[in-house]
């Protein structure tokens, strides 16, 4: 399937040098950002450009993207005519989407399984004033327009098309200068496929821009995996830290500074523990940046999340070791403290070699492991209490016996559920 995007619009609110579909949100272009997601379901892109068509042009030659550029040389004619100037290239059904609008994976996942108009009843993330509004009868667009006072749905700017459309394009093209897709798809009366409860909205101003970046950060969380503190506590400020960095920081920057962050916490053992231990829950909820920068900007790589594990690996070893030199430890405990690094570093070593065997999430694979307590999340911010408390010999004996008792626990719990596998 072929899928037209509509990016000949002057974009005037936004920015001048700018077009619209390469304003960033989130750390990725919008247009981007729609071709990326649509990559599962269209084999050739058709990009409709206006006077900032180069720019489009030179943005997409090394985005590995399957597309050729039609060129509107009269953007001033409206969208209907761009749309129009696609009839020889599209082919016999075909997506139609507008390059000023943002979808979340899940809204394009179903639309791509409707017909004509993806209508929604209840948009929750755009101003319905400004919104083109649509009136069917007998499931196909009667009536569609931003001053209807009466309407069954919202355009939300997807579109699966068939060819036999145009025909109802050229007549109208043939009678006005100025064409706009809405004219043309209620003369051809295309039906209406409903799709409620989804992200989706049109960036037309700064504060959409806003809008659509928090929405795209705070969906960015994990579905599984994380810890009772970081669920209920470091999310709460990484999510915030990401919304202002992710325009401006990589997966990969973020990473390095989350290493950097905690080899600061290991370094300010030497100065005062209390301290160190608050600089090491910093780094904890600096962590969980990365993942959402990553997933957030569709950046998210398997090379990724290893480098993250591993540097991850060296700062709670370099921590605990400082920690335990700084404290004066007898034999006695350094022995202790060695059965606590061992079982902390066989916490994570579980639930990846899990992966590598099976080839899928321990914990989503597995629920019932999310109950068990133990994860890098909670063992951090357990430590943090008691290097405030200044008890180190009770933290060195508690993650000796808990970190060991939760790699067994883990072990009998897939080995239930994989038993005979």
């Amino acid at each position: 399937m072929k899928a037209v995007i509509l990016a000949a619009g002057f974009g005037t609110r936004m920015s001048a040098q700018t077009p619209k579909s390469l304003v960033k949100v989130a750390g990725r272009e919008i247009i981007y950002r729609t071709m990326k997601i649509l990559s599962d379901y269209v084999d050739e892109f058709i990009v409709v450009v206006g006077k900032n068509g180069k720019k489009i042009d030179n943005f997409l030659k090394d985005k590995d993207f399957n597309y050729r550029i039609i060129r509107n040389p009269n953007p001033e004619r409206g969208n209907g005519y761009s749309f129009y100037l696609t009839k020889d290239v599209s082919g016999d059904r075909f997506i139609l989407v507008m390059g000023d609008h943002i979808y979340e994976e899940e809204f394009i996942k179903r639309a791509v399984k409707g017909e004509g108009l993806i209508g929604d009843r209840n948009p929750a993330y755009v101003d319905l004033e400004e919104s083109t509004k649509v009136r069917c009868k007998d499931g196909r667009i009667e009536d569609i327009g931003k001053k209807l006072e009466e309407f069954d749905f919202v355009d939300t700017g997807f579109f699966i098309l068939s060819k036999d459309i145009y025909e109802h394009a050229e007549s109208i093209v043939r009678e006005k200068e100025v064409v706009e897709l809405s004219e043309i798809v209620k003369k051809a009366k295309i039906p209406v496929t409903e799709l409620s409860g989804y992200f989706w909205m049109d960036v037309d101003t700064i504060d959409d821009l806003k809008k659509a970046r928090k929405f795209i950060v705070r969906s960015s969380v994990k579905g599984f995996g994380d810890g009772f503190v970081a669920k209920h506590f470091n999310r709460r400020i990484s999510l915030r830290l990401s919304e202002l960095l992710v325009d401006h920081l990589t997966p990969n920057q973020m990473t390095v500074i989350s290493f950097l962050s905690g080899i600061l916490s290991s370094l300010t053992l030497f100065f005062s523990i209390p301290l160190a231990g608050i600089a090491y829950q910093l780094s904890s909820i600096i962590d969980g940046c990365d993942g959402e920068i990553a997933r957030a900007s569709l950046r998210k790589s398997k090379l990724g999340e290893y480098a993250d594990s591993m540097l991850d690996r060296y700062v709670d070893f370099i921590f605990l070791v400082v920690l335990g030199y700084v404290s004066n430890l007898s034999i006695y405990f350094w022995m202790i403290l060695v059965f606590a690094i061992f079982g902390s570093v066989m916490i994570s070593y579980s639930t990846e070699k899990y992966k590598a065997a099976f080839s899928e999430s321990a914990y989503g694979a597995i629920p019932s492991l999310k109950y068990l307590i133990g994860k890098r999340d909670e063992r951090i911010f357990v430590i943090m209490i008691f290097c405030l408390a200044s008890l180190i010999e009770s933290l060195i004996l508690i993650l000796a016996i808990w970190t060991n008792i939760r790699v067994l626990a883990i072990l009998l719990i897939v080995y239930k559920n994989k038993k005979g596998i």
